[in-house]
């Protein structure tokens, strides 16, 4: 068991999303130390990678970048090389980069030019429709760990009580570390119950929610502290 010392404080690992003009904003007004990263959407940012490059000197938390394939809720319908360009462009001034399983054979450079700058690698896997079964989500960690992932995020749309226990199951079961996560109307019980449960990741919003079951990202960090040792 780690010592009190060792363990992770809740906010290290709540993830501030930042899609929005407004949302770099508050990011760039978010303590030391208040989150455990500012992941920076690329995808809904791309017309603005100059107001992107302006911000993050002023930002102090750990970057994370990401631009998620339009099939996974990216914005903007960009093809692969244009979400290589733009992972690549901002790769410099990242601590993490979040490349979706189902793009990881043809981002497999942005993944290996990160893991030779020490780089966290996230590959992620979304469905905004249902959670899948629990041995497709097992092969969805398994292939995500073959793709050469630090961390594995799965985020599912749940459609009642058996759908969070697919993920707690998962998360339980699993000794690779994952970040989980539910969407829909019991999304926010389960970014709780996830995080409780192991989830090394939980994400929130910065200006305004992507999906229904997100919560503010610093509300996230007191949520945690009522509820983490």
């Amino acid at each position: 068991m780690s010592s009190k010392k060792n363990t992770p404080r809740p906010a290290s690992l709540v993830v501030a999303t930042a899609h929005t003009e407004a949302g770099l904003r508050q990011a760039r007004r978010l303590g030391s130390g208040a989150v455990g990263f500012v992941e920076l959407r690329l995808d809904a940012l791309a017309k603005n990678t100059g107001l992107v490059k302006r911000a993050l000197p002023g930002i102090k938390a750990p970057i994370l970048i990401t631009a998620r394939h339009p099939a996974e809720g990216g914005l903007g319908r960009l093809s692969v090389a244009s979400r290589g360009d733009l992972l690549v462009e901002f790769l410099l001034q990242a601590d993490a980069v979040d490349v979706e399983l189902r793009s990881a054979t043809s981002l497999r450079g942005v993944l290996e030019e990160a893991r030779g700058r020490s780089l966290t690698r996230v590959v992620s896997f979304h469905d905004f429709q249902r959670t899948p079964s629990l041995p497709r989500l097992r092969e969805v960690v398994r292939s995500g760990v073959r793709a050469g992932a630090d961390i594995v995020k799965v985020a599912t749309h749940l459609r009642g009580p058996n759908d969070l226990a697919a993920l707690l199951v998962l998360q339980g079961a699993t000794k690779f570390p994952l970040a989980t996560m539910g969407m829909g109307p019991l999304g926010k019980v389960s970014r709780l119950v996830l995080a409780a449960g192991g989830s090394c990741l939980n994400y929130g919003y910065l200006d305004k929610p992507q999906v229904a079951g997100q919560w503010p990202a610093l509300e996230l960090v007191r949520r945690l502290e009522e509820i983490l040792p």
